[in-house]
């Protein structure tokens, strides 16, 4: 079971997170220590986007499909939002004009058009405070990926909305491959596909899950909190002596 750990140095909300877990491959089992020589050798940067990028509020769009006289809110957002059918949206296994088709036609909802729960949908995202000047500084002594648990219509509003997302190497998006982070497998996806060693990587994530999930193949984490503690913590990692 992988375990995560901050260590403080000297600078104040600096943390690195030392992983080090314990990992079974059929019937062998291994322990990996992510060395400090693993660590100065990162190049890439993994950055998730909802709650690092953009703020994420679910509930606007609640509010927009529900009639005014209901209180329906939450029933909508658990079927919705989060659960069986967000995940098969965000895994591509569910196209989007059949989820604007499902939401449309459910009773929990009023009568809008395709296009306007489509809006709905889309306008749940605001500017994260300090992501714009995070994201350069970060670029300049790295490479940028997105790793993202999205669907195709949230991404299409995200690249429209965030011109510095679409100037990025690649992009590794749940809805094109299938996997979310939650599951290791699509960790294991990035580095088949990649063909880069886990040690290359840093993922930064708001969820405690995907940088466990991250962990099991090797790829080290920092959970975000903040961009000022972030870049902070990035800055550490490098800094470490040998």
């Amino acid at each position: 079971m992988a375990e995560t750990q901050r260590v403080h140095n000297n600078a104040p909300f600096v943390f690195l997170r030392i992983l080090l877990q314990a990992k079974s491959w059929g019937n062998s089992k291994a322990i990996n220590i992510i060395r400090t020589d693993e660590i100065k050798s990162m190049s890439i940067i993994l950055l998730d986007i909802g709650n690092v990028i953009a703020s994420v509020d679910f509930f606007r769009f609640c509010r927009g499909v529900v009639p005014d006289d209901s209180s329906d809110l939450q029933a909508v957002y658990r079927k919705y939002c989060e659960g069986e059918l967000k995940t098969k949206f965000d895994q591509g296994i569910i196209a989007p004009l059949d989820y604007l088709c499902m939401i449309g036609r459910d009773s929990l909802t009023g009568n809008f058009s395709h296009g306007k729960i489509r809006e709905l949908w889309q306008d749940v995202f605001s500017p994260l405070e300090g992501a714009e000047e995070g994201v350069e500084t970060l670029s300049r002594e790295h490479q940028l990926w997105v790793m993202s648990d999205t669907d195709p219509l949230h991404f299409a509003f995200l690249l429209n909305q965030y011109s510095f997302l679409r100037e990025w190497e690649r992009y590794y998006l749940s809805y094109q491959h299938g996997f979310l982070k939650s599951s290791p497998e699509a960790f294991a996806y990035l580095l088949d596909d990649s063909g880069l060693a886990a040690h290359e990587f840093v993922l930064i994530d708001d969820r405690p899950e995907n940088c466990r999930s991250a962990a099991v193949v090797g790829i080290k984490s920092i959970i975000f909190e903040t961009w000022p503690e972030t870049v902070a913590a990035i800055a550490a990692l490098q800094s470490e002596p040998l």
